[in-house]
């Protein structure tokens, strides 16, 4: 059994259930569930642009959850330095693609800029602050909380 220190473990992948795409694609349906209203929302603020351009900001949120997890659990699988250091230069190419997929159609005659950047924005974090409702984080068990042991 190797030690905590021993640099080995760097190389081995981590045990444990593979969580992130169960979570992922439970915020992508809670954001299914909301879209509606985002996009009504901003078509009523920023009219027929500000819809089209909500979507597309949904779908930009929605990717960015998958590719998110995607990675994840596949360095997850390898590695557990391969799993660092997806973590933290994903998020980096992540930001670089969220900011591509902003940049390729500012010009475009249908984008609202105010509501895509809204939508961005309000949508990423509403969906990360109604996910913690549902997740159990701790050492004993980690994932779902509907998954993890009732204590009594």
């Amino acid at each position: 059994m190797s030690r905590p220190t021993d640099p080995a473990v760097m190389t081995r992948p981590v045990g444990g259930d593979g969580v992130e795409m169960s979570i992922s694609t439970d915020m992508i349906r809670r954001g299914a569930i909301v879209a509606p209203v985002i996009v009504a929302i901003c078509g009523v603020v920023w009219g027929g642009d500000g819809a089209w351009s909500s979507l597309y900001g949904i779908a930009i949120v929605f990717a960015n959850f998958l590719l998110a997890a995607l990675l994840i659990s596949t360095a997850a699988r390898i590695s557990l330095g391969l799993l660092m250091g997806v973590t933290m230069f994903g998020y980096l190419l992540r930001l670089g693609l969220i900011f591509l997929a902003v940049y390729a159609v500012k010009d475009a005659p249908w984008i609202s800029l105010p509501a895509l950047g809204a939508t961005i924005i309000v949508t990423h974090l509403g969906l990360l602050f109604w996910e913690m409702k549902y997740v159990a984080i701790s050492l004993a068990h980690s994932g779902r909380a509907s998954d993890a042991p009732k204590l009594s």
